[in-house]
């Protein structure tokens, strides 16, 4: 299991944004070592966000996303006190979730 993402959500005007920050070395697979062998793909391949128990995000990654990937999106809905959880898969079978409180 990863280490905790950072996550932020407020609520405003009937929407809610998110913010997450998510601890992985995401490695492609590409890249060699300094004695010249692959180095194996480690990514996150599925992420899903959900509020009172419904999905608002579903997300299929790939190789190509970053070391410690930055997701940002808005939803309709939400309030003040509720509760978001963001989970995620990788490629390994390694997977984490997080739970926040939307201010």
């Amino acid at each position: 299991m990863g280490k905790p993402m950072r996550i932020r959500a407020k609520a405003a005007n009937g929407e809610t944004t998110v913010r997450a920050l998510m601890a992985h070395i995401m490695e492609g697979g590409q890249r060699k070592d300094s004695s010249g062998n692959r180095i194996p793909a480690h990514h996150i391949t599925d992420v899903t966000a959900s509020h009172n128990g419904k999905t608002v995000l579903t997300a299929q990654w790939g190789s190509a996303v970053s070391q410690n990937p930055f997701l940002a999106f808005t939803f309709k809905g939400g309030a003040a006190g509720e509760k978001l959880a963001i989970s995620w898969k990788d490629n390994k079978g390694d997977s984490r979730t997080d739970e926040v409180t939307i201010s």
